[in-house]
């Protein structure tokens, strides 16, 4: 008997849902590391922001495509503590390759050594969210494809850093990161291509559990109301926002821009009327 495995239960709904997310929290944690970048105060803060924006957005991205896969004949369940931790390792190899390039530059060997770690983090997080799924049958991979994925993931990955420290105009974070978003999500739909359930691995259940999609609408509440904090401080940043003013407000340079001309008398100042 031939086992049916679908990602699209919903049909688009979840894929196009799990795409904005992706989106929302690339979007989000490009703007919180441009500002970090182009002004010195609180930069750790703001860096750490954004690796929350862009971990909770991976995360929840996998979690939202999750909520249409499905197993004919097989009912599924998931691991609540192991699905937690694959949320904070999405947060923290995010957070390593932000900082990295944050505090280090957008150098070659910094940037490719952060984009690889955060790349094998980020499929770590996948495999991990899936492996927190539990069935009654067993579930194998394709290890060319699953390579494959973890291959987009550390490109996907070292772009993200790359457009975080180079890329400052606002339009031009928002077209990052829709290439961001569909490299993620490409990702997500890659590993789950790997996936294999052999014939018979069949147990009880049905195709679609209203419990388990109440389970990951609870588990993606807490990640949700980060991205919205996130955006609420986003917005109502405008140094964040107006991202082409940032260059001539850099510390350094607007010191540079506004220091007043030398005087050979020294420095300016009223003297009064010449006589």
């Amino acid at each position: 008997m031939e086992t049916t495995v679908s990602n699209f239960h919903y049909g688009a709904v979840t894929p196009v849902a799990a795409f904005l997310m992706a989106c929302l929290g690339a979007a989000l944690g490009l703007r919180c590391t441009t500002r970090a970048i182009r002004r010195d105060t609180n930069r750790i803060g703001w860096l750490a922001l954004g690796a929350v924006s862009i971990g909770c957005g991976i995360w929840t991205m996998h979690f939202t495509a999750m909520a249409g896969f499905t197993i004919d004949g097989m009912s599924m369940k998931y691991d609540s503590v192991m699905t937690l931790l694959s949320l904070l390792v999405a947060i923290a190899v995010v957070a390593v390759g932000v900082l990295l390039v944050g505090f280090r530059g957008p150098g070659t060997a910094v940037l490719t050594a952060a984009g690889v770690f955060t790349g094998l983090g980020v499929a770590a997080m996948h495999y991990l969210g899936m492996a927190a799924m539990h069935t009654p049958g067993d579930l194998r991979y394709s290890y060319a494809i699953v390579a494959l994925s973890i291959l987009i993931a550390v490109v996907a990955a070292t772009a993200a850093l790359w457009a975080a420290v180079s890329i400052h105009g606002l339009w031009a974070s928002f077209g990052a990161s829709l290439i961001m978003g569909v490299a993620v999500t490409g990702m997500h739909y890659t590993g789950m291509a790997a996936l294999d359930v052999p014939s018979g691995s069949h147990g009880a259940g049905t195709q679609s559990s209203a419990s388990l999609l109440s389970f990951l609408l609870v588990m993606l509440a807490g990640p949700l109301a980060a991205l919205v904090v996130s955006a609420v401080i986003v917005v109502f940043d405008g140094d964040v926002i107006m991202g082409s003013s940032e260059r001539s407000t850099h510390p350094t340079t607007a010191t540079h821009l506004h220091r007043p001309p030398a005087d050979r008398n020294g420095p300016a100042s009223y003297r009064g009327p010449r006589n």
